[in-house]
């Protein structure tokens, strides 16, 4: 394995741990709500109590923390969601579309930090710089990087012609698709779109692109996705159907390729925006953030089980490949 410093970050500077414990209440413990794709023990979440414990707030110690069941909907939702609200949270960290247009829908006072696509275009927030309401969160650019990841795919698979595109049916909108398209044939190349409405249906929409005559896939980054990602890396490396994801990790996970931002990064950054709201700033005051760390990572091993060769042009950009 090889890395290169090639993306470039914003990181933010620790908080003094001295200032941490200032802007707190002596004695007082919070409590937070977590309704996300990650396990308790996955990384992203180890980054996230990391982050809030050098900010001065501990589980176990002044924090008190309450899980939400993520992969569930409808009624079933809403319950996990009152079961949150029932605890008394100072915050509830969520993402994903439809989680957090419940929230919104259960509570107008409790604060909510969001993780989503577009936060503005799927209406959860007034603006990035005034979100108002008791709604804010980081807003993951997608628009602009996915059709940037169709380019990379397009141009690692030269010989391809036909480029699918998974999108989740419920967090995607028409513009958005509309750039893809276009991305795609500004090279003279056909896209297909393999859309799912349902989380059992994943694995299904891409055999059903496969059978439309699909080379390639561009999984667009979906909390749905997110909860079966394991079984995505899994079936397309059985097909030989080479990939490209929003999250960099999963390139390291077994997938061929991923571009994007951090997904510990934006963990952690989620965990600083937090500690502004149980330091008592209001969290309509706080503006949406955007990923402030992105990175390249280019797995030549799973290509290699997959008989392809990745363009020498596109490895001397990568940030990690992984031989």
């Amino acid at each position: 394995m090889r890395r290169r410093n090639f993306a470039g970050c914003l990181a933010a500077a620790p908080i003094a741990w001295s200032f941490a414990a200032a802007a707190q209440q002596p004695k007082r413990l919070y409590r937070i709500g977590i309704l996300v794709p990650s396990d308790r023990e996955s990384a992203p979440l180890r980054a996230f109590f990391d982050e809030l414990r050098r900010a001065g707030f501990v589980e176990g110690d002044n924090l008190s923390v309450s899980f939400g069941r993520f992969s569930v909907g409808g009624d079933e939702l809403r319950e996990s969601i009152a079961a949150l609200l029932a605890a008394a949270p100072d915050a509830i960290v969520s993402g994903g579309d439809v989680p957090m247009r419940a929230l919104q829908e259960a509570t107008r006072t409790v604060p909510l930090l969001c993780m989503t696509e577009d936060m503005v275009q799927a209406g959860l927030v007034r603006s990035l710089a005034r979100p108002g309401g008791n709604t804010t969160g980081i807003s993951l650019m997608s628009s602009e990087l996915d059709p940037k990841r169709q380019e990379i795919l397009i141009e690692a698979l030269p010989k391809a012609r036909r480029f699918a595109i998974l999108v989740d049916a419920e967090s995607i909108f028409e513009d958005h698709l509309q750039a893809l398209r276009q991305a795609t044939e500004r090279h003279d190349r056909q896209a297909i779109v393999a859309s799912v409405s349902n989380a059992d249906t994943v694995l299904a929409a891409i055999d059903d692109a496969r059978a439309r005559g699909a080379e390639a896939l561009n999984v667009l980054s979906s909390a749905r996705f997110q909860t079966y990602v394991g079984s995505i890396i899994a079936h397309v490396a059985a097909h030989r159907l080479p990939t490209i994801y929003q999250w960099p990790y999963l390139a390291r996970e077994g997938g061929l390729m991923g571009y994007g931002p951090s997904y510990v990064g934006v963990y952690r950054q989620r965990a600083r925006m937090l500690a502004k709201v149980l330091r008592g700033v209001s969290v309509g005051d706080i503006p949406v953030e955007q990923p402030d760390k992105f990175e390249f990572v280019v797995n030549v091993r799973a290509a290699r089980a997959m008989g392809i060769e990745i363009a020498p042009s596109l490895l001397t950009r990568a940030d990690e490949v992984i031989e």
